[in-house]
């Protein structure tokens, strides 16, 4: 059994004209992927008007927090006492949000709790998987 970590942060979508101010955003964190984390965008936030995903590296996140790091298409810097910047860059465009960043801790801090750095590997299952295929070709 894994448990999954799921956070509702208020996000702050920057934009020329923005729909919304504040964007009810969910950061997720599940053991069975362990070096990814997750935002969720609920549909009245996206141009699609559906639900939006993005998966990304935890290690992108806890490093943006203290100094600008990513080339692809997600992002993050720290912004001022307590904002992170996370950009998220598609084809359609760019988008750009603020999050305390004390809540993006408190996030990474129960994550850690759940797998710590650099332990990752230990919850792949790649033993199991290796098990399956074995199976499989026998």
């Amino acid at each position: 059994m894994s448990t999954v970590i799921e956070q509702a942060v208020q996000a702050r979508l920057v934009a020329s004209a923005p729909q919304m101010e504040s964007v009810p955003t969910t950061l997720r964190y599940d053991p069975a992927d362990p070096f990814a984390v997750s935002m969720e965008f609920p549909p009245p936030a996206t141009l699609e008007g559906t639900q939006v995903s993005w998966a990304f590296s935890r290690e992108l996140l806890t490093e943006g927090m203290e100094a600008p790091t990513g080339l692809g298409d997600v992002r993050v810097r720290p912004y001022g006492y307590d904002r992170t910047v996370v950009e998220f860059h598609a084809p359609e465009g760019t988008a750009v949000i603020h999050i305390r960043s004390s809540e993006l801790r408190r996030f990474l801090e129960r994550a850690q709790g759940l797998v710590p750095a650099g332990r990752e590997h230990l919850h792949l299952g790649l033993d199991e998987d290796l098990a399956e295929l074995l199976r499989d070709a026998c």
